[in-house]
């Protein structure tokens, strides 16, 4: 054994599925769960609202809820993918919980606060082979336990009624102590770990080299928590007569952003942050095909239903696809990606170029089509490939139990995409297959037709049955902000002939947009930084707030109330009706 900042903060027994333990070192507390995937998170025991002890909050075992005012944390990242007081907004990435490493090994959970090498192993522990003891806590120092263990006298696993054992100290280190007990022809060894608690609290956590069953098993285990009660009255005793040692104040640090790279910029200026590796390539569906990417190093950041990726393709080209995860689904992202008759090589490059393991750079996931947790009923309509993001979000209520309704219109079933997904919805699930526009409208208007408040309807698919949806529901007393879209793409014939200023009343800079160029190129080519996604109006990456004059609205984003409000414009496709936009940038 080696002294090293690892140690142990639980027992792998601790963390049944579906369960929050409070662990603790060294002062610093920390909310320990197991999700449904395997995945051990430990991270800082507070809620980034107001603190609250997250130990108490409820894993549904993709996700960590804090029990104060229901924030949500994502599996892996800590970071926050849904805010009840703001149901309608998708939480910054930067709104992240911080966490610590996590190792699992010898029937421990070990943790470190600081940037640690990989655990070592000890010697003589074999991890398929060994009995994890009950934590014993101490109202001790962890010092003044150590020095206790090295007198700590037990029997060998198969002598424990034997005479008393010739106990020797194999090793002594850091904060671990290696005992073996012989009798005879048996021998155990026993490696004791201590907790630093904090400065006046630890707790032992013991491992034998062999395991045990049945009444053996349990007459081990009561002969170690035994010895190991009778030593902590000891060690107590002797605590309560030193003077009381102060206690480690834990310090909580600002949580950032992360800063350990600086992003690569594409030749138009849109972010490539994260290397991915092509994991997985299979076909989904007739002319849809399915990509799993896997991030080189690292953790993928924290996604939100409705969320979507820039992916770099080889050819140079920058495409945009919707994430289809469940909540809690962390490991990978996986892209659905159809292959277009028309395409002008994002598709094409996808279905033909890439293969498995190949690497590929993607933007950070962007959320402009968020999902409400909140409605009485939500209505998800989908057509064809629009499939992709509202998946995600039929996955995150049904794992919620929160009432949906998922309608798939497609031509025939070998076009549903991803049915090992839409079997997880049971009866949520709805496919229509093979409507002409007639009956597709028929439909929409069929379901469409029984609104009544605090329900939510997301519709994602070809334009032509997005506008008819559109039409129908504002026919049927659906309110703008209840019906909430995605296009694949703007199919508006964009007018570019105008030319105007725009005064960016933060940065006090005024620009000229001549005739052929967009407010967003004229801003960059001006050093001015703004995101961007699909740029050609159909995401809403782009958006800037109005302060003065008259948008030219030629995107899809934007609802007919937000475009009559006259308060926000798509920088890379909108132009201006006024001679003058002063815009809040």
């Amino acid at each position: 054994m080696s002294s090293h900042p690892w140690h142990p903060i639980a027992a792998s027994h601790d963390l049944p599925f579906r369960h929050v333990f409070h662990g603790q070192l060294f002062g610093r507390e920390f909310a320990v769960w197991r999700a449904d995937d395997g995945y051990v998170n430990v991270w800082e025991n507070r809620c980034l609202h107001r603190g609250v002890r997250l130990s108490i909050g409820v894993s549904d075992g993709r996700e960590l809820k804090c029990q104060y005012h229901g924030w949500r944390y994502s599996n892996r990242t800590a970071g926050c993918t849904y805010i009840p007081a703001h149901p309608a907004d998708a939480p910054a990435r930067t709104i992240t919980n911080r966490t610590f490493p996590a190792e699992e090994r010898y029937g421990l959970v070990w943790s470190s606060l600081e940037e640690a090498a990989a655990l070592p192993r000890v010697a003589g522990l074999d991890d398929a082979n060994l009995l994890v003891l009950r934590g014993m806590p101490l109202n001790a120092p962890a010092a003044l336990a150590l020095a206790h263990l090295a007198d700590y006298r037990f029997q060998p696993n198969n002598a424990i009624d034997s005479k008393e054992a010739l106990v020797s100290i194999e090793a002594a280190e850091g904060f671990s102590i290696a005992l073996r007990a012989r009798s005879g022809s048996q021998e155990t060894l026993a490696v004791f770990f201590v907790q630093p608690v904090d400065s006046s609290r630890s707790v032992i956590r013991g491992v034998l080299d062999r395991n045990a069953e049945g009444m053996v098993r349990n007459t081990i285990l009561r002969h170690h928590n035994e010895r190991l009660s009778a030593l902590r009255d000891r060690v107590e005793r002797e605590a309560a007569a030193l003077p009381a040692a102060p206690p480690i104040e834990p310090v909580y640090e600002s949580v950032a952003p992360e800063l350990a790279e600086m992003p690569s910029l594409s030749a138009s200026g849109r972010r490539a942050a994260i290397t991915v590796q092509v994991a997985r390539k299979w076909m989904t569906a007739n002319d849809i095909a399915g990509f799993e990417l896997r991030p080189i190093r690292g953790l993928l950041p924290t996604f939100q239903p409705g969320a979507h990726i820039d992916v770099h393709l080889p050819n140079g080209q920058i495409r945009q696809y919707s994430i289809t995860n469940a909540p809690g689904e962390t490991d990978s992202y996986t892209i659905g990606v159809k292959r277009e008759r028309d395409s002008k090589g994002g598709s094409s490059c996808l279905h033909e170029t890439v293969r498995e393991g190949d690497l590929l750079a993607i933007s950070e996931p962007r959320n402009n089509f968020p999902l409400r947790r909140d409605a009485v009923k939500t209505l998800f309509i989908a057509g064809g490939i629009g499939i992709t993001p509202l998946i995600a979000m039929a996955q995150a209520l049904s794992h919620m139990s929160l009432l949906s309704e998922l309608h798939y219109f497609a031509q025939d079933e070998t076009q549903l995409a991803f049915p090992e997904r839409l079997a997880t919805l049971g009866r949520a699930l709805t496919s229509h297959l093979g409507l002409n526009p007639q009956a597709t409208a028929a439909k929409l208007a069929e379901l469409l037709v029984d609104y009544r408040p605090d329900m939510h309807a997301y519709l994602c698919g070809p334009a032509p049955m997005l506008e008819v949806a559109r039409r129908i529901a504002a026919e049927k007393g659906w309110p703008d902000a209840s019906v909430h879209f995605e296009y694949f793409k703007n199919t508006k014939a964009i007018d570019d002939s105008s030319s105007f200023e725009i005064a960016l009343a933060r940065s006090a800079v005024t620009l000229r947009v001549p005739a052929g160029s967009t407010i967003l190129e004229v801003m960059r080519g001006n050093g001015i930084d703004m995101p961007s996604s699909c740029e050609q109006g159909a995401c809403g990456t782009c958006v800037a707030t109005v302060l003065e004059g008259e948008p030219d609205h030629q995107d899809v984003y934007l609802n007919d109330a937000e475009k009559r409000s006259g308060t926000k414009i798509m920088t890379c496709v909108s132009r201006a009706c006024s001679a003058r936009l002063v815009l809040d940038l």
